[in-house]
């Protein structure tokens, strides 16, 4: 970030910055040298802002962060202390940037811990990566950061946290009609349910009068009326009616009776 061109093009400022620093806090001349260095740096924060991008967070909203940053720099600067406005400036600006980062751009609650060592692996891993010239794993890391791997792993799968995908967006970003992620979420199976059913119905349905099945196979899978089935069988519908009724309440208490509890054995 420090180059040549940069103190160059910010080196005439450095006189004002002199003079800033000889003013009373309260006087016009003061206040108007101030907004003009601002107005000067205002493509620094501007610079850094951009390096920022990418990450969920709309650009204009970086860009205030990021001069709030600079002002703070700016009002905080010494140039008695020696060196240049640039080298303090830009960690102030981007510090100013992590803390918005840190403090409120995550979608969901993440203890500050977990948000601190996030950011600090982060940078840990695009400085060993260049270095091993791959990325760096959850073990290099921690001895890197001297902490331990669960530490990190952690860290790392807390960021997770700071942009969730929406359901409805699609699953590949180049693909617009590719499946929403809603669309590959699991639901609950009605059909579990269904066959703990049928396999306790199973041995109650065998000890029913033949008569009373094919009722109840006419009725339930067939799908036929009463008026069908007591023609089909040669009764009433009235009659029909009465069977079945008379068969799912034997039937209910059946299930009933083998679904209670049976009574501990005295001897056992």
């Amino acid at each position: 970030m420090k180059t040549a061109a940069h103190t160059d093009g910010y080196a005439h400022c450095a006189p004002w910055f002199d003079e800033l620093s000889t003013l009373p806090e309260q006087g016009g001349r003061r206040q108007r040298l101030r907004r003009k260095l601002i107005e000067e740096h205002l493509p620094l924060a501007e610079h850094i802002a951009r390096r920022f991008g990418g990450r969920g967070e709309p650009h204009d909203d970086l860009v205030q962060v990021a001069r709030m940053g600079l002002i703070k720099a700016i009002d905080r600067y010494d140039p008695g202390r020696g060196g240049e406005f640039l080298s303090f400036a830009v960690p102030t600006v981007m510090g100013e940037v992590r803390r918005y980062f840190r403090d409120t751009g995550w979608a969901l609650r993440v203890p500050r811990r977990l948000k601190e060592l996030h950011l600090t692996a982060s940078r840990a891993s695009t400085a060993l990566a260049q270095r091993l010239g791959r990325a760096p794993t959850a073990r290099e890391l921690a001895e890197h950061l001297e902490v331990g791997i669960d530490e990190v792993t952690e860290a790392l799968a807390a960021g997770h946290a700071y942009q969730p995908d929406s359901l409805d967006g699609a699953r590949s970003g180049t693909e617009p009609d590719s499946a929403a992620l809603t669309d590959l979420l699991g639901a609950e199976d009605v059909e579990f349910e269904r066959a703990e059913i049928h396999e306790a119905l199973r041995p109650v349905l065998r000890e029913l009068p033949a008569r009373e099945r094919a009722i109840l196979s006419m009725r339930f899978f067939e799908n036929l009326t009463q008026s069908k089935i007591g023609e089909r069988i040669g009764l009433s519908q009235m009659h029909v009616s009465r069977l079945l009724s008379q068969t799912l309440a034997e039937l209910r208490a059946r299930l009933e009776e083998t679904a209670r509890p049976r009574p501990a054995d005295p001897e056992g």
